[in-house]
């Protein structure tokens, strides 16, 4: 693990806490209006989480998630600040072009069904899931917000590098590698038993 990192990435407030809590240890993507061609690439293997609220939907997701959406609307940082918590770390990178796996992965993320199955056939089918482990400081780190930080893009470079020291992992390795393992096999076996 780095000792301080400066890129940040944008994701719903809502799937931050999933991610925080443990709920899920993936992250799907398909690529944002900024980036190259509306392509996704991991540009950056660790990363904090910029929880956003923009473009939520409670209807996104499955129904025995549906109390995050309420939950990170009601997380407030002062005015003009934004608060990094959680860090993740990218362990394994699987490239989703097979339609058919999508069933296999409920609930093992908190989106709905629906709304996987259309970020699977934006644009073109295929998404990228990424692998990923979660820590956590005791308390946030509060930069000022800016501009900079705006508009329908994963990455942001943050104006300083933020220190990791005092990460705390949200699961231990074992609950970890037992969610690895579910989605892998989930996203690529050829057989599900």
């Amino acid at each position: 693990m780095l000792a301080a990192n400066r890129f940040a990435f944008k994701e719903w407030a809502s799937v931050c806490i999933a991610l925080a809590e443990g709920r899920q240890s993936v992250i799907f993507r398909k690529g944002g209006i900024h980036e190259s061609q509306g392509e996704f690439t991991v540009d950056h293997p660790e990363f904090w989480l910029f929880p956003t609220k923009f473009h939520q939907d409670p209807t996104e997701l499955s129904d025995e998630h549906g109390d995050l959406i309420p939950r990170s609307q009601s997380l407030t940082a002062p005015a003009d600040t934004v608060h990094f918590q959680h860090y993740v770390v990218v362990t394994d990178i699987i490239r989703l072009q097979d339609e058919s796996r999508l069933p296999y992965l409920t609930g093992l993320h908190v989106w709905s069904d629906q709304t996987l199955s259309q970020r699977f056939h934006y644009r073109h089918p295929g998404l990228f899931a990424l692998l990923v482990s979660v820590f956590t400081l005791a308390e946030p780190i509060a930069l000022p917000d800016s501009p900079h930080f705006a508009g329908c893009r994963s990455w942001v470079d943050l104006p300083e590098e933020l220190p990791v020291a005092g990460l705390k992992p949200v699961l231990s390795a074992a609950e970890s590698e037992k969610h690895w393992s579910e989605l892998r096999v989930a996203l690529t076996s050829s057989q599900i038993v």
